[in-house]
């Protein structure tokens, strides 16, 4: 049920306030493209800078839109354990499919901190739980024998895994079994963690470029690599650009470019440089995005 393609989704703003409109769009775009799973209220959807009563609407937003055509996996997260299971209870409660948790930020827990607080948010709700480990933004990094008592806990069934270390994927298939979900997290080197023993990615890429993405995951599950090789080619220059600013800056001013909503951010992220938009753009144009 978790795999292939899962686009980690954008929160449209216009003026200040979250477009509902724009994002349901965005959602049914989704569907009709391919993607295998959409993530709300997760990094790229600014999920730091939305009221828990935005995060909670947008979540309910995105899950009435799909309708249960493809699995919701909510953004739940937060450095505070009681606020990541109110945030977690709620995406139960409106019908998420799953959660993805991120480690705490700022607060940079220790081993069995990370233990302690990933146990207390699985006891809390009976929905799969997907951990969200993350250290170029949240400091902290959980170890593959932490992720192993973990994976004990029923719930806890995957790792978005957005560390960049390519050798993480087999040291946890090898801790844990190949049962657990393993998602990457970095849109450039997905082949590569496939092969390492994902089987997903949440991406940020899908969400200007989904019917690519999803045909890439296709293509692997087929064992189709000529097709493989050929979408990453066309597809990397774009997975830089992306990255090019912070996240999701570069995003939405790509997704702003084809008409699909706003490039407004909240502070303290801001419009992204002329330089980087130039970068932007012509990675759009070079994958056939734009003309």
């Amino acid at each position: 049920m978790f795999k292939g393609s899962m686009t980690a989704l954008i929160t449209p703003f216009t003026d200040g306030k979250v477009d509902e409109k724009a994002f349901r769009a965005l959602v049914e775009r989704q569907l009709a493209e391919g993607t295998h799973a959409v993530v709300p209220c997760g990094t790229t959807g600014e999920s730091p800078t939305l009221t828990h009563a935005e995060h909670m609407a947008v979540t309910e937003i995105c899950i009435n839109t799909v309708k249960g055509r493809v699995p919701v996996i909510a953004g739940a997260g937060s450095n505070a354990t009681d606020e990541a299971i109110a945030l977690v209870r709620h995406a139960a409660e409106a019908g998420a499919d799953a959660t993805l948790v991120v480690t705490p930020y700022y607060n940079k827990p220790t081993q069995a901190g990370l233990y302690a607080h990933f146990k207390a948010v699985h006891d809390a709700c009976e929905l799969p739980l997907f951990i969200y480990n993350i250290p170029g933004r949240s400091v902290v990094d959980i170890s593959v024998e932490t992720m192993a008592r973990l994976a004990q806990l029923p719930y806890i069934v995957g790792v978005k895994d957005a560390t960049a270390d390519l050798d993480r994927p087999r040291q946890t298939r090898d801790a844990i079994g190949g049962e657990f979900i393993q998602l990457s997290g970095e849109d450039a080197t997905v082949v590569p963690f496939l092969e390492a023993g994902g089987v997903g990615c949440i991406s940020v890429t899908a969400n200007i470029a989904p019917r690519a993405c999803a045909e890439l995951h296709e293509a692997w599950m087929k064992s189709d690599q000529e097709t493989v090789n050929g979408i990453e080619e066309r597809l990397m220059p774009v997975h830089d650009a992306l990255f090019c600013e912070s996240s999701p800056g570069p995003v939405k001013y790509a997704a702003a470019l084809m008409g699909l909503c706003s490039d407004e951010m909240r502070l303290p992220l801001c419009e992204i440089a002329e330089e980087s938009k130039q970068i932007v753009r012509a990675a759009l144009v070079s994958a056939g995005l734009l003309p």
